[in-house]
């Protein structure tokens, strides 16, 4: 398959002109699948200037997926430093989590939509969109919903490269249709800290926080 034909890279063209609904099935309940040379501890830079580590294990059939709460805190105190008080998994969903800022507030991020393609040329590609809901007591909730493109290249057993495409939309709650109201795009680096398979991890990655110039790994 080539790589212009695939839904992902169709949709990677269209960038920044993104609309809802987009091409991405519902997860339902299954996690984000990683090529196997992802396993291992990694140092996460940027172009936003956003420097973290992050984490990818093998689950108990093999596959390969993040550490969602790890990655998802290492990730948020980068950006947002101390107003990122934790983060936790829903024990019953790997697509929810909640994270607990400053000022009593919660924000409950959910995967909604999901495609990922593994290219010809060997790049790995991600897209997902999810929703996310910010509490604050004695407050009106918020809500809004973002689409995260990714494409990564192994470089080498050591490091990674790769971009992110990512836009915001509008409240569902305004319809389900809906174009980006922005869009930005970076770029991004993983340098293996430790020898594959040696680091503890659990679980899958990923904190959508709503605001801007922030990675997202999943």
């Amino acid at each position: 398959m080539g790589t212009a034909d695939t839904a992902l890279s169709q949709r990677l063209q269209q960038f920044p002109d993104w609309s809802l609904p987009a091409p991405l099935p519902r997860p339902w309940r299954t996690d984000l699948e990683y090529p196997s040379w992802f396993e291992g501890r990694w140092e996460l830079r940027t172009s936003d200037g956003v420097i973290a580590e992050v984490r990818f294990k093998r689950r108990g059939d093999g596959v390969v997926v993040g550490d969602r709460a790890g990655n998802a805190m290492a990730i948020g105190r980068a950006v947002l430093g101390d107003q990122l008080l934790e983060v936790q998994d829903d024990p019953e969903n790997p697509n929810r989590q909640l994270a607990r800022l400053s000022d009593e507030r919660q924000l409950d991020s959910r995967i909604t939509g999901r495609r990922s393609e593994q290219m010809s040329n060997g790049d790995f590609l991600a897209d997902e969109l999810s929703l996310q809901l910010l509490k604050k007591p004695g407050l009106p909730p918020r809500s809004s919903r973002i689409e995260t493109l990714s494409r990564y290249r192994r470089e080498g057993p050591n490091q990674i490269s790769g971009q992110q495409w990512q836009a915001s939309y509008s409240s569902p709650e305004q319809g389900l249709t809906a174009s980006a109201r922005s869009s930005q795009q970076s770029s991004l680096e993983l340098v293996r800290l430790q020898a594959s398979g040696t680091g503890s991890a659990a679980g899958e990655a990923g904190l959508a926080i709503p605001s801007a110039r922030r990675p997202t790994l999943r």
